[in-house]
């Protein structure tokens, strides 16, 4: 008894929508949710809803391009009958209910009138012996062109544009008012300081002085070196302290003293030490 009372004071279950009888078919359309397997009998369609607009082409040579790419014709050997009648088929749809805009595309059928008879006709033979030229040369010359400027136009609208495919990301960034200033490293200083220490030492001046030397002068030292003396070292004749101009003068000192003839340079034998001296003045 009381499990009874129990169930009747449980909500009710929802009671589960019932399936299709056709579950084999693929429905053709969802009204409101449901599925429909079948178009309903009393489904109306309103005249208006058939209609053929011509808006949808950009203009008559679209149009007969359309018609040519659809049915796989040869553009450069084009059938005008079979293009013409279904061209004028078209226009004839819209003259009855747009005649501003057929009137554009009467001009073309008038065309394609005009190259249809043309090649009914037999060909005329120019002067030279020159083969005629074909009715339809001109049409398809412009068909070419405007197909070449379709496709064009076709891959521009394929790049990525501002506003249809993507949009400029804009990002505020509130700025705080105390400035944070980055952590600097004790490493970095010190190659801080070493750049300042290694500019410095290329802006460093550096002062150059002439000092003139006399030849003659160095050779009055010369002698005074050798005079009251046997013989002195080589070696002996140089003050390496006074820098390398003086030991050059030196030298240059010596080579002239023994060229005059005033002093004796002397050597035992190869790679001995070298001595100089006074040379001997008979009394």
């Amino acid at each position: 008894m009381q499990a009874a009372e129990t169930a009747s004071l449980l909500p009710e279950a929802p009671e589960q929508a019932p399936l299709p009888e056709v579950v084999d078919h693929v429905a053709v359309a969802r009204l409101y949710g449901e599925p429909l397997f079948a178009l309903p009998q009393d489904l109306y369609i309103p005249p208006d809803a058939l209609e053929v607009f011509l808006e949808a082409f950009e203009g008559p040579l679209d149009l007969l391009l359309y018609l040519i790419r659809k049915q796989n014709f040869n553009i450069l050997d084009i059938p005008m009958a079979a293009v013409t009648r279904q061209y004028l088929s078209y226009v004839d749809e819209v003259r009855s209910r747009n005649l501003e805009l057929a009137a554009e595309y009467l001009l073309m059928a008038a065309m394609l009138i005009e190259i249809k008879s043309r090649m009914l006709l037999p060909p005329k033979k120019t002067a030279e012996g020159q083969e005629p030229e074909d009715p339809r040369a001109e049409l398809v010359r412009r068909l070419l062109e405007y197909e070449q400027m379709k496709l064009a136009a076709h891959r521009l609208a394929e790049l990525p544009q501002y506003g249809r495919d993507f949009l400029r990301a804009q990002v505020y960034v509130e700025q705080a008012l105390k400035p944070r200033f980055p952590d600097v490293e004790l490493v970095e200083l010190q190659q801080a300081w070493a750049d300042i220490l290694k500019r410095a030492r290329l802006v460093q001046h550096h002062k150059i002085s002439r000092e003139e030397l006399s030849v003659r002068e160095h050779m009055s030292i010369v002698l005074k070196k050798l005079q009251g003396r046997r013989f002195a070292l080589f070696e002996d004749l140089f003050d390496p302290s006074r820098g390398v101009p003086v030991l050059v003068v030196t030298l240059i000192a010596l080579l002239e003293l023994a060229k005059e003839s005033l002093v004796e340079v002397t050597q035992a034998e190869a790679y001995a030490p070298i001595y100089v001296r006074l040379a001997f003045t008979p009394a």
